[in-house]
């Protein structure tokens, strides 16, 4: 009996270890940045997308754009923004909770940056680290910080 016991404690022990480690192996990639994304940053929440107003939540991998009045988290563009290229369009990045909430100040205040024609440097293309890259964290004319609005 003794036996039967430790051997089923074993089989538990061993298959908890086994889930732990499938576990860890999805949750990694969770939140990996797209090649799209401007280049030099450790760690991004949301980009602001200023050419079509719309919001992408880099954790879940969906755009966020207001539709019938309503934001809606989806993970493609909608139609009407079929043509238009995530890799040429202005990213900016903000690290704060549900940014879509202060929508009217980020669609004055990143105005400027609509049919930008200035090259933003995006992962795919780029090799280096954040280290000496002009649009890293530092950069506050390009990021938002954590609790700014």
């Amino acid at each position: 009996m003794k036996r039967l016991i430790i051997a089923l404690i074993s089989g538990i022990i061993i298959l908890s270890a086994q889930n732990s480690k499938a576990q860890l192996s999805v949750n990694i990639n969770i939140g990996t940045q797209p090649a799209w994304g401007p280049s030099g940053y450790d760690h991004v929440d949301y980009y602001y997308l200023p050419d079509i107003e719309t919001y992408y939540y880099v954790p879940k991998r969906q755009f966020i754009y207001l539709e019938s009045g309503n934001w809606v988290y989806r993970s493609a563009l909608p139609a009407r923004y079929r043509t238009y290229n995530l890799y040429n369009g202005y990213k900016v990045v903000i690290n704060s909770p549900r940014p879509y909430q202060y929508f009217n100040s980020h669609k004055v205040k990143y105005s400027k940056f609509k049919g930008y024609n200035g090259k933003q440097a995006v992962i795919k293309n780029n090799n280096s680290n954040s280290k000496g890259n002009p649009h890293s964290n530092g950069n506050k004319n390009h990021s938002q910080g954590k609790g700014k609005h």
